[in-house]
């Protein structure tokens, strides 16, 4: 009798867990964007760059790490995890683009990076559905062109710590 109620008992655990796991996983993509103060920034205008105006050297860099890393951990973290170091259910974003850096011709490797960059601003812009499922929720609307090409300065910073 106790063997089966410690069986039992191990079940009960084991189910809820993996519902309580399942939950998350159906809660992935399921948050409220976040507005990000950018007004310390150089602004963009309306037409959408092709590529980080905030990379490492240019004007702006600095402060667009600083507000990258505020607004990362308000509108990324939660999926992508803290510092950009995934848990496993989203995408590891330091390694984003890590195929890029193999490249010796820096011209091959310049273009990569900016198909990246190209890539990474339109899912951050519409998000990523797929079944009916949101991977992610899109932030056009919410995020300005500024606050992404923040997030993605902040993003190429922990690549570099990789």
């Amino acid at each position: 009798m106790r063997q089966t109620f410690l069986t039992s008992a191990r079940c009960s655990l084991l189910a809820l867990a993996l519902a309580c796991g399942a939950g998350a996983a159906m809660a992935h993509g399921d948050m409220v964007p976040q507005a990000v103060d950018t007004s310390s920034l150089p602004q963009l205008g309306a037409k959408w760059l092709e590529s980080n105006p905030y990379g490492n050297g240019t004007t702006g860099h600095k402060e667009a790490l600083r507000i990258g890393s505020s607004a990362y951990n308000q509108n990324c973290a939660r999926c992508h995890g803290l510092e950009a170091v995934s848990g496993g259910i989203a995408p590891d974003l330091r390694k984003f683009d890590e195929e890029c850096s193999g490249y010796a011709d820096a011209a091959k490797a310049k273009q990569c990076f900016q198909e990246m960059d190209d890539y990474y601003a339109g899912t951050v812009r519409r998000g990523r559905t797929r079944d009916g499922r949101v991977y992610m929720p899109p932030f056009e609307g919410t995020l300005t062109q500024e606050a992404v090409w923040a997030i993605r300065t902040y993003l190429e910073e922990r690549r570099d710590k990789n």
